[in-house]
């Protein structure tokens, strides 16, 4: 699970300039899931895929599977939801404006796109 916490706050990092430290909310993890289908060890070099299944009003969930380095099955896939909240209070709040635009390229087309 570590891996896709780190997956899914790069992305709101370097894509959607996220400041997780002093931004006044902040994204908390209300359900995760994780299969897995092969082992991963130290030394093994991973890749992770990441992509934003549902923007919701106040929600994300991502996507996500580990592989090892060049290889094309995962080793292991999943989703994570982080549900945004004000820093200090913890009462729900909207995705902002600036998250939902920088994460569209990210976001998975469904079959009816």
């Amino acid at each position: 699970y570590s891996y896709f916490d780190t997956a899914a706050n790069s992305l709101l990092i370097q894509h959607a300039g996220f400041d997780i430290r002093q931004s006044p909310i902040i994204g908390l993890v209300v359900d995760s899931a994780c299969s897995f289908f092969q082992e991963l060890s130290f030394p093994d070099m991973i890749e992770v895929g990441v992509a934003i299944a549902k923007i919701g009003n106040s929600s994300l969930r991502y996507e996500l599977a580990i592989f090892k380095q060049h290889h094309v099955e995962p080793s292991a896939q999943g989703h994570f939801v982080h549900v945004f909240v004000d820093r200090e209070t913890r009462k729900t709040t909207p995705v902002p404006d600036t998250i939902r635009i920088a994460l569209q390229p990210y976001v998975l087309k469904s079959e009816s796109d």
